[in-house]
């Protein structure tokens, strides 16, 4: 049991200190970011043409921690991405740990056309309908920094991760974890997940901004079954073999050689 333990311990206590490095890493870079908090609130406001307004003295407040966050999030990725790899890192054959500088290089990448995505296309096509919607209706927009701050926020996070989901379908299919048939057998299935992460993630929840959220989660499941497809790699007998003979040496090389045994002549002796 103790031989058993110890190796549990010893993967909790390295996720411990990888946590640890991702929040220290984003502590630090929310101090530098909340400093510029009323720059990134400027920002924020480009697509909204009105002044924004805010109802109780701590508003603003929790306005600019939400951008100051959001800006810690995107500036620690890098770092966050080295830390996830380093977790896994172990569990990979030697060949597949030459991936790491591109799936870094790629990650990044997927993360930053999420975040461009939605603020290019996504955040002013739904804040423009539905202040038109509103002032179709004689109503003048008149909209709280807080309630501002947090959808701009959570869209751009949602479509930020959501652009890996074609990294992480292809990553698990080249280390054969899944296969291009089971996602394409579950397809049915992630369209139902789909629609309900944008009711939950989508601040107002209406058809029209779950859409726009599901649609392209769809689509980039899609695309990770393509991905899939391209470089599905089952792990072979051989390549099994291999990890178990790394395996089998280390364990030979640890136990002592057996006693020896008494020969024939000995025991006829």
């Amino acid at each position: 049991m103790p031989t058993l333990a110890h190796p549990l311990n010893r993967h909790i206590s390295e996720l411990k200190r990888r946590l640890i490095i991702i929040g220290a890493t984003v502590l630090v870079g929310f101090m530098i970011a909340f400093s510029y908090s009323s720059i990134l609130i400027d920002w924020f406001k480009e697509p909204f043409d009105n002044t924004l307004i805010f109802y109780s003295p701590a508003e603003a407040l929790f306005a600019s921690i939400k951008v100051s966050f959001l800006a810690a999030i995107i500036a620690s990725f890098p770092i966050i991405l080295h830390q996830f790899w380093k977790l896994i890192e172990p569990a990979l054959l030697k060949k597949e740990q030459r991936w790491a500088i591109p799936l870094f290089c790629i990650g990044l990448v997927c993360f930053v056309l999420g975040l461009t995505f939605c603020n290019l296309v996504i955040l002013p096509l739904v804040i423009d309908f539905f202040v038109t919607f509103g002032m179709d209706r004689s109503i003048s927009p008149e909209l709280a920094v807080g309630t501002y701050i947090d959808f701009n926020v959570k869209f751009l996070l949602a479509f930020g991760f959501a652009f890996e989901i074609p990294l992480v379908l292809t990553l698990l299919a080249r280390i054969g974890i899944v296969a291009p048939a089971m996602l394409v057998q579950y397809r049915k299935h992630a369209a139902m997940v789909a629609l309900i992460l944008s009711a939950v993630v989508t601040p107002d929840a209406t058809l029209f901004t779950m859409l726009l959220m599901a649609v392209p989660l769809i689509v980039l499941y899609e695309i990770g079954i393509i991905g899939a497809k391209i470089f599905w790699q089952p792990r072979t007998s051989a390549q099994s073999g291999d990890s178990a003979d790394d395996d089998g040496v280390a364990s030979m090389s640890d136990t002592p050689p057996p006693s020896d045994v008494p020969s024939d002549k000995g025991s006829d002796a």
